[in-house]
């Protein structure tokens, strides 16, 4: 089916965000990113001639919220190009829209491989599917002397994927598997789970799931006297926010992110990543929300590049130049290579990851 036709004063971009429900807090550190980028680019002129203007959406954290929204931005207010949808299982009920429509969405965190694996040409995204953050982890295995780990994950597509891709990984490199917990994404009592994991004999608990519950998980870890060493995946953790929220509970926890604000020198573009921190410290945002804010602002700074590259607002022209787009973010190069089966590709980046830890109430990155 082809998309509509798309013509106006303003180059529109659909934002599809979680800003109420259980990912609400990511979702909006996300469009407040977002907004920067929006603002930095029509500074400087827009694209093609043209302000760009972000058509922001609420998915309430729900799938079928998110492909409503998706379609709506789609038809009702003809966005040629769409970000989202922050949660794996958000991201893939939106993907058959995409498909129907033939318009392209940058995905700016979901981390599920079925995203990019599963034959979508509309598909390009910017972090890095659970696997590939597994691989980025996978020398750091037997330097930080990991010998068996459980998994304690949010129960839909990110949280069991991501166990899965890690404890593949996990084996490959000699380290034994245990249990795999999962819990509801609305749950704020995970003790019976947590009662499982302390009389486990494995060292390590890896966790998957948003900011919010990982500050409940480490309050109740510390009631229970759980003194496992705690690794998190999925770059969705805000660690100032837990340092805050969880206090002495998140001592010694550690985080894979991809995205190191508490040392701008360290990034691939210290420049863009003060101007970036500066203006999200000017708009009153709490630095917390810049491991996730990135996303948004690099995510919108990507698809205007495809835009600029395309020459035109149109989607399918836009689909076919995010395949040229070649930048910095602020978390390293983007560009896409091909993911899936051979004629129905989708985009993906890869972005670099980097292991922190909490100690003494900071964040410090882990040198190995």
């Amino acid at each position: 089916m082809a998309g509509p036709a798309f013509a106006a004063d303003t180059i529109k971009i659909g934002v599809n965000e979680p800003l109420t429900g259980a990912f609400a807090a990511s979702g909006t550190y996300v469009v407040n990113g977002a907004k920067i980028a929006a603002d930095e680019i029509n500074a400087k002129g827009g694209v093609l001639g043209k302000k760009i203007e972000l058509v922001i959406e609420d998915n309430k954290s729900n799938p079928t919220e998110a492909a409503a929204v998706a379609e709506k931005l789609i038809t009702s207010d003809k966005t040629p190009v769409l970000m989202g949808a922050w949660g794996s299982s958000l991201t893939l009920a939106v993907m058959p829209k995409l498909e129907e429509y033939e318009v392209p969405m940058l995905v700016e965190t979901s981390s599920s491989g079925k995203i990019t694996t599963s034959g979508n040409p509309f598909v390009f995204r910017i972090s890095p599917p659970s696997a590939l953050e597994a691989a980025s982890f996978a020398p750091m295995v037997k330097k930080i002397g990991l010998k068996k780990v459980d998994f304690l994950v949010i129960n839909n597509d990110w949280g069991r994927g991501a166990a899965g891709d890690f404890s593949k990984m996990l084996k490959a490199e000699g380290v034994e598997v245990g249990l795999t917990e999962t819990m509801d994404q609305a749950a704020q009592d995970m003790s019976a789970q947590l009662s499982k994991l302390k009389s486990s004999d494995a060292d390590t608990i890896m966790m998957t799931t948003s900011v919010d519950q990982l500050t409940l998980l480490f309050k109740q870890m510390a009631a229970l006297g759980i003194k496992k060493r705690v690794i998190t995946t999925g770059g969705s953790q805000n660690p100032d926010q837990i340092i805050a929220q969880a206090g002495a509970a998140a001592e010694g926890t550690m985080h894979l992110t991809t995205f190191l604000p508490w040392a701008p020198e360290k990034t691939p573009d210290p420049a863009a990543t003060k101007y970036f921190l500066g203006e999200w410290k000017a708009r009153g945002h709490q630095f917390a929300g810049a491991t996730e804010s990135f996303r948004g602002y690099d995510g919108i700074r990507s698809i205007a590049a495809a835009i600029e590259k395309a020459g035109s607002a149109e989607p399918a022209a836009i689909t076919k130049a995010f395949w040229d787009v070649k930048m910095t973010g602020l978390n390293g190069p983007i560009a896409f290579a091909k993911s899936g089966p051979e004629g129905k590709e989708s985009g993906q980046s890869k972005p670099t990851v980097y292991l922190i830890k909490i100690a003494d109430g900071a964040v410090s990155e882990v040198t190995l």
